[in-house]
């Protein structure tokens, strides 16, 4: 090979590394919020569920009313309970009417229950516990 081969295949080498990216660093993991499903239930009148524990103490409880009996009359409250003493510990929906929606509340990680107390009024109610994670990307 002569010298001017050798130092045009030597530029080209060169130039060839100095071009390639550079390894991007990994991003950072994005965290998310994961719910899983701990019970639902449905019906009329007043109900006390079976026992549940949590991992985290972060739940959503989304409730719906419908077929009131007597107009404006109807009455839906879930409470989440100790396990343990049966003390109430989060009051988590006390609504009049009918509609449906959700709320987000959080205590400790424990076992809990829920009483389900309503009027006039049929009702769907589910819980669903708080998780955390990390998305890869």
């Amino acid at each position: 090979m002569t010298r001017a081969r050798r130092s045009l295949f030597i530029t080209l080498v060169l130039c060839a590394a100095a071009c390639r990216k550079a390894p991007q660093p990994d991003a950072p993991p994005k965290e998310v919020v994961v719910w899983k499903e701990v019970g639902s239930w449905s019906g009329r009148g007043n109900l006390q569920t079976e026992s549940f524990t949590s991992d985290t103490g972060g739940f959503r409880v989304r409730w719906q009313t419908r077929n009131e009996s007597r107009p404006g009359a109807g009455r839906l409250k879930v409470t989440f309970r100790s396990g343990d003493s049966g003390r109430p510990i989060i009051e988590a929906v006390d609504v009049r009417g009918v509609g449906e929606d959700s709320e987000e509340v959080a205590d400790n990680v424990r076992w809990y229950f829920l009483t389900i107390e309503s009027a006039d009024v049929e009702w769907r109610v589910s819980v669903d516990e708080r998780l955390h994670g990390t998305a890869r990307r």
